[in-house]
């Protein structure tokens, strides 16, 4: 049918065939690229909706008097047998006055945090000549106070569905009206360890963890991994060991996380006895982990160096080993410490290998070394993500934007180191 056209008419229809591809192919790219801009846009916006309300915390201001009778009984100070969350409650029965029955002292005493106690007992031994006076302090308020002034419960749901009954609900409004509730900087979010109260709870333990074990990995997996890539790029004899050993490399790098847990229980806790839920043991699964990765991003920045640099150096009478270390390994450094950030950067977002080793414990105290309990910060959120409390769901988004930001840190580190090493020949 194309007989009755020109040659000219023929290729014009063809180059018009053509451009409606390239168009098509280009709209549907920005398509897709819009798709996952807004997906993206819309997975922050919730994370930052659900957990910016985390870094403030309600408080509830009390006049507080240290009584010496209850402090001191026999004319010393005797922290063991010392009520502090009695002085509490009676410093909120004097602000809510008229609540005599035992069920409704209760349901008042549940409006101020376990934690007041433990803070006026630091009060006090930081300074007790505070025994026998009276001291304002604002202390924690209960989750569900908190909750409440945030707009998180909803005061028109049916008093059976609501945390907090009708009788609370007046108590906190009466606090708010004498000026007694303030929201603050949420501090022990970063000063804390984990906690069954959410308004104590903190992710300064996991984060701790965390570095610990990356200091672990860090430490065994950058030497190894360089090493490794050195020895089978530049004196490595080609064979079929050591495509074998190429081979495997590339595909340890594919194996499921989960997988190197198992490893890391069977080989560093069940066979050598390390203690469980330790950064130790953590910090040697994650270096399982990272290994593959260093070792391929190492090979590939050894082989970006031209060959011109090893010749050049070989003509002047440099040895192979000065080759290498005095030519090569300064130039493919850049390379080598991107990827090992890179993999530092997928150590610290897994979770998986931890939860086989013991690191989803619930564990209080903060660690002071490689091998006291711990945990992670990704096996942090897993663990509030798990609780019902309303609080702990703001404090698992709060926590995800924390371990975000360490990721987003670290891979601007790589970009920058990159940048400002890097040679170009």
């Amino acid at each position: 049918m194309d007989k009755g056209l020109t040659t000219r008419q023929k290729v014009e229809a063809g180059l018009a065939r053509r451009r409606r591809k390239e168009y098509t192919f280009r709209a549907l790219g920005a398509l897709a690229t819009a798709v996952g801009v807004i997906f993206l846009a819309v997975f922050f916006a919730s994370l930052i909706g659900n957990g910016a309300s985390a870094f403030q915390q309600t408080f509830m201001l009390l006049d507080v008097e240290l009584k010496e009778d209850v402090l001191a009984p026999g004319g010393e100070l005797d922290l063991q047998y010392a009520d502090f969350d009695g002085l509490v409650r009676s410093a909120l029965r004097d602000v809510v006055p008229g609540v005599s029955d035992r069920s409704e002292r209760r349901a008042l005493y549940r409006l101020v945090s376990t934690g007041a106690g433990y803070q006026l007992r630091d009060l006090v031994v930081a300074d007790p000549s505070l025994v026998g006076t009276t001291q304002t302090v604002w202390v924690p308020a209960a989750s569900n106070v908190d909750m409440l002034v945030k707009g998180n419960i909803d005061r028109n749901l049916d008093e059976s569905l609501r945390p907090l009954s009708d009788k609370q609900i007046g108590w906190v409004d009466v606090l708010d009206q004498q000026g007694r509730l303030e929201s603050r900087f949420n501090r022990a979010l970063f000063t804390n360890g984990d906690s069954r109260d959410p308004e104590l709870a903190g992710i300064k333990g996991a984060v701790m963890g965390s570095f610990y074990m990356l200091l672990v990995t860090v430490a065994l997996s950058f030497p190894i991994g360089v090493a490794a890539a050195i020895y089978l790029e530049e004196f490595a004899p080609k064979s079929r060991l050591s495509d074998l050993i190429e081979v495997n490399i590339n595909n340890l790098a594919a194996v499921p996380s989960i997988v190197f847990g198992l490893l890391g229980l069977a080989v560093f806790i069940n066979w050598m006895a390390l203690p469980r839920s330790a950064p130790l043991v953590g910090g040697l699964v994650l270096t399982l982990l990272t290994l593959p990765v260093i070792i391929i991003a190492s090979r590939a920045a050894i082989k970006a160096v031209p060959p011109s640099i090893r010749e050049a150096a070989l003509g002047l009478g440099a040895s192979q080993m000065q080759v290498v270390f005095h030519h090569v390994l300064p130039l493919a450094l850049p390379g080598m410490l991107t990827g090992t950030i890179i993999g530092m950067s997928r150590a610290l977002g897994e979770s998986a290998p931890l939860l086989m080793i013991g690191m989803v414990a619930f564990i209080v105290d903060v660690p002071g070394s490689f091998s006291d309990p711990a945990t992670a910060l990704p096996v942090q959120v897993y663990l509030w993500a798990d609780s019902p409390e309303r609080a702990f769901a703001e404090r698992t988004s709060a926590a995800i934007i924390v371990l975000l930001g360490f990721l987003l840190l670290m891979n601007l580190t790589a970009v920058i180191l990159r940048k400002r090493m890097e040679r170009k020949w």
